[in-house]
């Protein structure tokens, strides 16, 4: 992804700017729903990663069995699969599953994360892909998996607070991040 490759539009799904490319409808639906329901959710990333599908497909959902995974439960909705998204009457559904939560699994399809800027949601994202990875590998080991104390989870958000000073995890990951890129492949500038 570049940013000459992403294609602006409207909450009606009109194409803003011009472009060469056209848009998804089914990742229309869904990411216009949430962009109309939270003012807050500047950003909204969805992904068919092969590990949040896993674990979407899972009765259990994401299980509290890693630090990642604490994280993730703090602010985690769930969303049941309603066949590919193209109906508008699943909006508001899909917005009363996220709430106000930062992460979204959506059943039998993949992962949903929301920021108030690119970089809350992409370090969200990783955080959800992190915590099904770590889930698929563990659950594949065939050991009984040790849970984190609900005590523990409960205090997760004041946690995650704490560790990022504040901030939030994107505005203390992301300069990093975009260090790294910029050295690796400065073109997704362009």
């Amino acid at each position: 992804i570049t940013a000459s490759s992403l294609v602006k539009v409207d909450l009606a799904g009109t194409i803003v700017l011009d472009s060469p490319y056209p848009i998804n409808p089914a990742g229309f639906t869904i990411h216009s729903a949430v962009h109309a329901a939270r003012e807050d959710a500047q950003c909204v990333l969805h992904l068919h990663s092969l590990d949040g599908s896993a674990v979407a497909a899972q009765k259990g959902g994401v299980l509290p069995i890693s630090q990642k995974s604490m994280f993730v439960l703090a602010s985690l909705g769930i969303h049941d699969y309603e066949g590919v998204a193209l109906n508008e009457d699943e909006k508001p559904r899909l917005t009363r599953d996220l709430g106000e939560n930062t992460f979204l699994l959506l059943r039998n399809h993949g992962l949903l994360t929301v920021g108030e800027t690119v970089a809350d949601a992409f370090v969200a994202m990783h955080m959800f892909e992190t915590a099904c990875t770590i889930q698929v590998r563990a659950q594949a080991g065939g050991g009984e998996l040790t849970p984190i104390d609900p005590r523990i989870l409960a205090g997760a958000q004041a946690m995650s607070k704490q560790v990022t000073r504040g901030l939030g995890a994107g505005a203390l990951v992301w300069p990093g991040l975009l260090r790294r890129l910029d050295r690796r492949d400065p073109s997704y500038k362009f």
